[in-house]
């Protein structure tokens, strides 16, 4: 088992460290290639779920986006939150009536389902899809849309800070997880135009694309139950597989909060994994549409997601658990030294020490065994997953009757 093992980690390793810096290199003219005359109509849509009042924050950096305020508007979609959220997003409502929208769903629906229905109350050329968590810097969408160089581009994400580096051991340890991820991982999708994956925390979509693919969308279920988690990855997947071409700009970024508890941490690497396994699962069988190289690299990716928690089962019946820690550590060092290197340009309450980094010896490989296998045996699970923020007090200010919120029903009624 270990040659196989060892075959499909140094694939993906060479894939993602190697092939992709060359790329970068290579063809360096294809990352760089902007329309900066490109202005369009944008719509930024966030549905959120218990934000408390984080989602009044997350409206006011959009707020202060640099981009015409004539051509951009802000809805936001409550999902049927528990807690104060719903109030929090009036208020931002109440404040700035001519450009924020508030919608609530007759029902909890998830998140796909929200932004469908907000796509079909607007006509806005771009969708951008915000998380209710996000804190988006100014120039975000500038940057966004002047990716869109072609009409075949039909989704453009953009780049993830944390927001909470110093909370905790597991925040620091993420910061460098990020940005080592969007730094150098991403490399050989974004060279080929098929990102397989863009994040819901700040990524453009067309809306003739969002509307085309609608039908797909609505009906996602896993043997005939209706699934909500890893809608970010489904909808990027679905984009590529009806031959559009994906990208991802390091140029348009954000913050977001990470995890700062095991629980929290554990709860997202499982709504993760679900993800990771149900996308294999479906991608396999449209694969070979994809450049060879994206392809091979997608297909190993998705082996070792499951290759990887069974060497680490059997390296703890072996009892040489702690030699392949040890070789984590090696190599997490190595990287956690490429991060030095490279984070110096970072402002300082954006960077963490790399030692951080050497975390994942023990994290990564724990949280493979439980939640892979875990993942395995509740792909079916229809919940959102959320990361279960709690709302804060009641804001003082409540909307007046015109900026109510629309009532929307759901999606089965209006014929969606």
């Amino acid at each position: 088992m270990e040659f196989p093992l060892y075959l499909l980690v140094l694939m993906v390793w060479a894939n993602r460290w190697f092939v992709g810096l060359y790329l970068k290199v290579v063809r360096r003219r294809r990352f760089h290639a902007a329309d900066k005359d490109f202005e369009p109509t944008v719509a930024i849509v966030t549905p959120m779920f218990n934000e408390g009042r984080g989602i009044f924050d997350s409206i006011n950096s959009m707020l202060a986006l640099d981009y015409p305020a004539h051509k951009l508007s802000i809805i936001i979609v409550d999902d049927r939150s528990t807690d104060d959220s719903y109030a929090w997003a009036r208020r931002a409502a109440d404040q700035n009536p001519q450009r924020v929208t508030v919608e609530r769903n007759a029902v909890n629906m998830g998140k796909r389902k929200s932004i469908s229905n907000a796509v079909r109350s607007t006509d806005a050329e771009i969708i951008v899809s915000v998380d209710s968590d996000v804190v988006v810097d100014r120039n975000a969408i500038r940057a966004l849309v002047r990716r869109f160089i072609s009409p075949r581009i039909a989704a453009v994400g953009g780049r993830v800070f944390v927001s909470n580096p110093n909370d905790s051991w597991l925040t620091r340890m993420q910061v460098i997880k990020y940005f080592l991820g969007y730094e150098y991982l991403k490399s050989i999708e974004r060279a080929f135009h098929s990102v397989m994956c863009l994040s819901g925390c700040l990524t453009a979509y067309r809306r003739t694309v969002l509307l085309e693919l609608e039908p797909i969308l609505k009906n996602r279920n896993l043997l005939g139950v209706p699934i909500k988690y890893g809608e970010d990855r489904f909808l990027t997947r679905q984009i590529v597989k009806a031959g559009y071409e994906t990208y991802c700009t390091m140029d348009a970024f954000c913050w977001t909060t990470a995890p700062s508890t095991y629980g929290k941490y554990f709860s997202q690497q499982l709504r993760w994994r679900r993800s990771n396994l149900v996308d294999i699962i479906g991608g396999v069988t449209h694969a070979a549409r994809l450049h060879p190289v994206v392809a091979l690299h997608y297909l190993c990716s998705g082996a070792l997601l499951v290759a990887y928690p069974l060497a680490v089962i059997q390296k703890l019946i072996d009892g040489t658990f702690w030699e392949l820690a040890g070789f984590h550590l090696l190599v997490l060092a190595v990287l956690g030294a490429i991060y030095a290197l490279h984070a110096r340009r970072l402002p300082h309450d954006m960077r963490v020490h790399p030692l951080w980094f050497l975390a994942m010896a023990v994290v990564m490989p724990m949280t493979y065994i439980v939640c892979t296998t875990l993942a395995m045996f509740t792909l079916d699970s229809s919940s959102w997953e959320t990361r279960g923020h709690t709302g804060a007090a009641e804001p003082a200010v409540v909307a007046p009757a015109t900026a109510a919120p629309t009532e929307l029903v759901p999606a089965a009624e209006v014929g969606m």
